[in-house]
């Protein structure tokens, strides 16, 4: 199998099981090996009480975003750690796109940082997570 059609197959087999995302009408609309692309529409049930999206929620999107892209290879990765930085408020009805992007990857250790824009380009977020491989698991057989 070549490595992008083993990343397509990670994504499928991840977000049928991923109900997370789901809940939040996530969509991973692009996937290569060490990245990924994830979209979210802020709706109504994502805002705080000052009518801006949850910082909690743009971290989720950022999150699973990260989560495709280490896992993409096929070696099964979970976060070791991560950190955001909020830059900008994100509202109603905004789309909202998190790109992952693999950093560093060495052993079982990965770094990958994600970026968060709006339909305007404007970035919101900035995310860079620390991800660890399981052994030799696997995402699929």
């Amino acid at each position: 199998m070549s490595p992008q059609a083993t990343a397509d197959k990670v994504r499928d087999v991840m977000f049928a099981d991923d109900a997370a995302s789901r809940m939040l009408g996530l969509q991973v609309t692009e996937v290569s090996p060490g990245r990924a692309v994830a979209t979210m529409t802020v709706r109504a049930d994502m805002l705080n009480g000052f009518a801006l999206c949850h910082g909690g929620l743009i971290a989720t999107l950022a999150d699973s975003a990260f989560a495709f892209a280490c896992n993409s290879r096929n070696a099964l990765t979970v976060a070791a750690g991560f950190g955001i930085d909020i830059l900008k408020s994100a509202k109603l009805d905004d789309v909202l796109t998190a790109t992952a992007e693999e950093t560093s990857l060495a052993g079982r250790t990965g770094l990958y940082d994600v970026t968060v824009r709006n339909q305007h380009g404007e970035l919101i977020a900035m995310f860079r997570g620390r991800s660890h491989r399981l052994g030799d698991r696997k995402v699929f057989a």
